[in-house]
């Protein structure tokens, strides 16, 4: 696992919109397989752990297995008001996203929680615009728009079975407002921070939030069934350890605005695992959307003429 995790300092690397290099290309795509697997194992394990421990579960082994790669490479901690974004991520992002997800997806069709999550690359680039002086693009805002398009396409054809609970809505939409914020709030910690510290400190704050799940976390790990504990370390490993340290990689060397364009991707990546791992046939309308989404991320990536 540790040579999965680039851990080399980030503060040189480029954030305009020069080349991006194989490996921040290839950290994009492990970010958006691995967030779009957690979608089919939380619903996997969604049964056997509720949405507070399973957060906490997924942390602490996320905790143990960046730990291990990360703590040898920590030369200078933060000190002072360095800390206070990193508790402001670690608590909206890896505490609060997390748990509102988890228990919107007990509510929510898997299609209507993908768009409603993904209103959060708009939110992202209207924020990086303002906050981190990015502007507004034309072709991000094209793009971005073409995209949302077609995620909202692979909801039409995922709502067969409910329509959306107003609840399970509005912590959808949370979860996407947190983790928008917290993309804005975790850019600068990068400049001085590797991508896999920069993470596990949001991830041990996330921890700390979740602590007053301990005693239901136990609980369930000894009712659950085997698949379902080891479908937890899956989550805590893959797309928590892993899967938030190549996007805060990425997110060194790609301006926030049109990396996080790049998650609407992870709705139609999401179809293909469950159609591949859960035999569940993607509709016509979720094929088109996949492509859709695609086509919607290649042109936030032209140049603005």
């Amino acid at each position: 696992m540790a040579t999965s995790i680039p851990t080399t300092p980030q503060n040189t690397a480029p954030t305009g919109s020069q080349g991006i290099s194989k490996a921040g290309i290839a950290a994009v795509v492990v970010t958006v397989v691995l967030w779009a697997s957690a979608f089919v194992g939380i619903r996997a394990v969604g049964s056997s752990f509720s949405p507070g421990s399973l957060t906490l579960g997924r942390l602490a082994v996320a905790a143990v297995a960046l730990g291990a790669v990360v703590l040898p490479t920590i030369k200078v901690w933060p000190k002072g008001r360095e800390w206070w974004p990193i508790l402001a991520y670690g608590v909206m992002w890896f505490g609060g996203y997390n748990v509102a997800l988890n228990a919107a997806e007990r509510m929510l069709d898997a299609g209507t929680s993908a768009m409603l999550i993904n209103v959060s690359p708009i939110l992202i680039a209207m924020l990086a615009g303002v906050i981190l002086k990015e502007g507004f693009p034309r072709w991000l805002i094209i793009g971005s728009a073409v995209a949302f398009g077609g995620v909202a396409m692979i909801a039409l054809g995922s709502g067969q079975r409910s329509t959306a609970d107003v609840a399970g809505v509005l912590l959808c939409l949370l979860a996407a407002v947190l983790a928008s914020v917290s993309v804005i709030v975790q850019k600068p910690v990068l400049r001085k921070f590797t991508a896999a510290q920069a993470t596990w400190f949001g991830i041990m704050v996330g921890a700390l939030c979740c602590l007053p799940w301990a005693g239901q976390l136990l609980a369930e790990v000894r009712a659950a069934p085997l698949p379902a504990t080891l479908g937890l370390v899956y989550l805590g490993v893959f797309p928590t350890a892993i899967a938030f340290t190549t996007w805060a990689y990425a997110l060194s060397l790609i301006e926030a605005g049109k990396l996080a364009a790049t998650t609407y991707l992870v709705p139609g990546t999401t179809i293909l695992i469950s159609w591949a791992l859960l035999n569940e046939v993607p509709s016509i309308w979720g094929l088109i959307g996949g492509v859709v989404c695609l086509v919607g991320v290649g042109l936030t990536r032209r140049r603005s003429g």
